[in-house]
């Protein structure tokens, strides 16, 4: 089979237009054509797996049949196309059905039912299925079924052009493409979501600011938005309902995708986007009230750099409740994350000691924005005593000074409702080398009932999706929030449009993919087997949620941290969520260390351990020395900074 490349990009990838499937940059490809170029995209399956073109380069060949829910004529295929990929699959072949007619949500139901094994790409808004030339379902393996589609396979592997098959199932409905201006339709959409970035002292790398500049980005416009990178918000859409979602609608993505595959043109009517100036606020929140300044630090060109702890004394002179913050990187290039506590006096020697902090001020990671407490929710800062500062530094080829700043903003009257965060967190983990799909889970248990507030999923490299489920007491399990394909370059908080209720005796279970094989193009090393770590190309699992107890106000406190923190570790280890930890389960050096007292701790000698046996497992592992490891820090503001060395970690 000739080689197909994926657009203007000129990356390699075998056999994306197999079947018939092609397209082009800014045109429909005959549907007859084979071996034409392939734009590339990521679609999301019945499963919510992302599955991204370019990194199937390697594949062998590449096998996408159009698929539509009821259509009889695919349904009856189903055997034979399991048959063909049982045989193909093992010798490089992928294979994806491309669903461009129904609803999300009815997809899998349909998969599971006719028995489909192959993921259903689901194009709901039809852009690729478009640039596919996708018009109905087509019957691939036709006529001698699995005979004809082996045949043709073989053709394909052995370098040979394929016929495309030209039956036809149920017709597929397309989106009918209509004149698109730029004045009117386009640079309003731009305005709303992507020139805040995208305009002078802005993030972006590019400035939105008139039809030239937009005119001159149109295919990477295109291609970002095809591919779901741009505008960085991940929370797939079709899960939960979020305050700060930054995604384009179904509507905004036709239209701007459409406009450029007519060629972006100029069309009639004054530029928007060029009649006034666009210009980045420094701080994007006003004026704040208190301005720290964290201490200088240089950063090499090169090397590792450990983590920078310095501490400043705290300006504040009263006690202050705080609504919101504003980190400031003084380079956004070299500053991954910036994290924060109050500690009640100054560490001898000037430096921060995570084990003191009592209360954040704010933090940061690589694409984050502000943090804003949700209406008449805060934290206290105390006055006096002292800031403490985690710092990671990423050197990026030359030296740099970093000065970052954060910015403080304060209620007027203290709010009624008390915000806490807790982390959902396994330093456990462990990612054998070239695994593409590694999986891992943890939890935390919830001992009365409490409200989420949002949702901040963090970790390196190699993750590759990442989700948030709320199991109830009553056995009901109910996805929150899902990430496809996280993206280490854009970590941000997800905030909940209404708070979700959860009862007492409710678990958080957070589950993250992990890719340590070649196909992930940000994999620092796939033959190396990968654990926790402080450095970006190790790993890490760590999901912070904002929440409060629904019977705390600012006059009537509660203690429930003891109670959370008795079943922080079960819910680190627990990986198949039935509340006890068998040997299976133990791993990392709190594992490795529970193993050599495995049959002496379990009293009931079942083969596990109980809450109440790890409970005094961990009594005494704290009375060896090993709390860091095992016993959850005592504070709301170290939560953070502890998770990001390895600690289980609970709020105030």
């Amino acid at each position: 089979m000739n080689v197909a490349k994926l657009g203007v990009f000129g990356l390699l990838a075998s056999a994306a237009a197999l079947y018939g499937f092609t397209g082009d940059t800014a045109q429909k490809a005959p549907a007859a054509a084979v071996s034409a170029p392939v734009n590339n995209f990521l679609l999301v399956d019945q499963n919510f797996e992302a599955h991204e073109l370019y990194r199937l380069s390697d594949a062998k060949a590449v096998v996408i049949v159009t698929q539509a829910n009821g259509d009889a004529v695919i349904r009856g295929l189903a055997p034979q196309l399991k048959a063909l990929k049982a045989k193909y699959g093992p010798q490089g072949v992928e294979f994806f059905l491309l669903n461009s007619k129904d609803k999300f949500d009815t997809v899998k139901p349909e998969a599971d039912k006719a028995g489909y094994d192959w993921p259903v790409l689901i194009d709901d808004n039809q852009i690729i299925g478009e640039s596919l030339g996708v018009t109905k379902t087509w019957r691939v393996v036709a006529k001698t079924a699995a005979a004809d589609g082996a045949k043709a396979l073989d053709a394909a592997l052995a370098g040979q052009q394929v016929a495309s098959d030209a039956s036809r199932g149920a017709a597929v409905p397309m989106v009918q493409v209509t004149k698109v201006s730029y004045a009117k339709d386009v640079a309003p959409i731009l305005e709303a979501k992507c020139v805040a970035c995208h305009q002078e002292g802005g993030i972006g790398p590019m400035q939105l600011t008139s039809y030239q500049m937009v005119k001159g980005f149109a295919p990477m416009i295109r291609e970002v938005i095809r591919t779901d990178r741009m505008p960085p918000y991940h929370a797939d859409p079709h899960v939960g309902q979020f305050s700060d979602s930054k995604r384009l609608t179904s509507d905004e993505i036709k239209t701007i995708v459409h406009w450029v595959e007519d060629g972006a043109p100029r069309g009639d009517g004054a530029d928007p986007l060029a009649a006034a100036k666009h210009v980045a606020q420094e701080w994007p929140l006003g004026k704040p009230d208190v301005i720290l300044k964290i201490p200088s630090y240089t950063v090499p060109a090169s090397g590792l750099v450990d983590y920078q702890r310095p501490a400043i004394m705290n300006p504040l002179t009263e006690g202050k409740w705080l609504r919101a913050s504003t980190v400031k990187p003084g380079d956004r290039q070299a500053v991954h994350h910036v994290l924060t506590g109050w500690m009640p006096s100054m560490p001898e020697g000037g430096k921060s000691s995570e084990t003191r902090w009592q209360g954040s001020v704010g933090g940061y990671a690589v694409g984050a924005e502000s943090e804003v407490m949700p209406a008449n929710t805060g934290s206290y800062i105390p006055p006096s005593g002292a800031i403490g500062f985690q710092m990671h530094y990423t050197p990026y080829g030359k030296p740099t000074t970093d000065n970052s700043e954060i910015g403080l903003y304060f209620y007027d009257k203290p709010p009624e409702l008390i915000m806490h965060s807790v982390v959902v967190i396994d330093n456990s983990i462990d990612i054998p080398a070239g695994d593409g799909h590694h999986q891992e889970v943890a939890y935390v248990a919830f001992p009365h009932d409490a409200l989420l507030y949002s949702a901040f999923p963090h970790a390196h490299y190699r993750a590759t999706a990442s989700d948030l489920w709320l199991y109830t007491p009553d056995g009901k399990k109910t996805l929150l929030v899902t990430l496809p394909r996280y993206d280490f370059n854009w970590q941000r908080e997800y905030t909940f449009k209404t708070p979700v209720k959860i009862p007492a005796g409710s678990k958080l279970v957070a589950h993250y993919v992990y890719d340590n094989s070649k196909r992930n193009p940000h994999n620092p090393d796939p033959k190396i087997n990968v654990t926790w770590g402080e450095q970006s190309w190790q790993e890490m699992f760590f999901t912070s949620v904002r929440y409060r107890w629904t019977d705390e106000t600012a006059t009537h406190r509660v203690n429930y941290e003891a109670e959370m923190n008795a079943n922080r570790l079960m819910g680190m280890m627990d990986d198949n969520i039935d509340g006890k930890l068998q040997k299976a389960e133990l791993r990392g050096r709190v594992g490795e260390m529970l193993g050599k007292y495995f049959d002496v701790l379990d009293k009931d000698h079942d083969g596990s351990l109980d809450g109440v046996e790890l409970a005094a497992a961990q009594q005494m592992m704290g009375n060896r020395g090993q709390r860091r490891d095992t016993a959850p820090v005592q504070s709301e503001a170290a939560q953070r900074a502890a998770a990001f060395n390895g600690a289980p970690t609970n709020n105030r």
